[in-house]
């Protein structure tokens, strides 16, 4: 099988989505994909739980792409092994009453991973230069001060969320985050393809919107703000990975791939060692519980 190498998918500098193949076979057998993701994803559950006891990380993984790319199937599959205490899997939709109250990154902000776990955002802040840049009439309802019409979200408008969008970022990385953003990169050949199948498999009709045709015409459109939001954003501390999305079962081999070893080059994060005093008298612990 084909090996993963993390910097042939991370952002390192601009790139043009259109030159980028949405198709990455690793192999002609899907079904040995499949069983090394089982693999990478039994060392990952494992290290979640040395991840949990040394205490001192997080790790946010940002999901994103087109309508029907494998964002849930990718999180159904990768994170199976894990300690379900050690995960938790927020999906963003349309911002709550509640959450218009507060400014936008304020949902993402306490859905963040406390030091030993996972978080998944399924969706995420970058919503908020991908959907409302397609869609700028959305931000009305933020109900910001100098924003009375769609005519006063300009470019330097944008240009303020990317930087508060990367000030967020570097703040949380600096305070022990680990982040990963995963764009899956689909092709509009297969988002047809899948749309088709919601619409033939009665099993998956719930999954199927009127919404996602109108989108869809709006293809070249999401496809630029996406490029730009990764082009503006993809830093060593917080980087984009772009993933071939069109074959489910290598993208999620890669996704996983790319988490394990990323942080196995943290060779800090191990069990922390039991106190001098502790480890001395363990001898006697034993034969205290053995004489119960």
């Amino acid at each position: 099988m084909n090996k993963v190498q993390i910097n042939d998918f991370k952002v390192f500098r601009d790139i043009e989505l259109s030159k980028i193949p949405t198709t990455l076979l690793l192999d002609d057998s899907e079904k040995k994909v499949e069983k090394e993701l089982e693999k990478v994803r039994e060392k990952l559950g494992k290290l979640q739980d040395t991840l949990y006891a040394h205490n001192k990380y997080a790790v946010l993984i940002c999901l994103q792409g087109m309508d029907t790319s494998g964002k849930d199937s990718l999180i159904r599959e990768v994170f199976k092994d894990f300690n379900s205490r050690g995960v938790v899997v927020h999906s963003f939709k349309v911002p709550t009453s509640l959450e218009l109250g507060h400014d936008y990154l304020w949902r993402h902000y306490i859905a963040l991973p406390r030091r030993g776990k996972f978080s998944v955002f399924n969706r995420t802040h970058y919503e908020n230069v991908l959907v409302t840049r397609v869609h700028p009439e959305y931000v009305l309802g933020e109900n910001l001060p100098n924003i009375n019409s769609i005519d006063d979200i300009t470019d330097a408008f944008w240009e303020k969320r990317f930087e508060q969008i990367r000030n967020f970022e570097k703040h949380i990385a600096e305070n022990g985050t680990l982040i990963f953003k995963f764009y899956l990169h689909l092709s509009k050949d297969e988002q047809k393809n899948r749309l088709l199948r919601r619409l033939d498999k009665k099993e998956k009709n719930w999954k199927f919107s009127a919404g996602d045709l109108k989108e869809r015409k709006l293809w070249d459109t999401y496809r630029t703000c996406y490029e730009d939001a990764i082009n503006k954003t993809s830093l060593p501390h917080a980087p984009w990975y772009v993933i071939p999305a069109d074959n489910k079962p290598s993208a999620r081999y890669i996704v996983a791939k790319i988490i394990y070893d990323s942080l196995k080059m943290y060779d800090d994060i191990k069990e922390p060692e039991l106190d001098e005093e502790t480890t001395s008298n363990l001898a006697m612990y034993r034969r205290e519980l053995e004489n119960e």
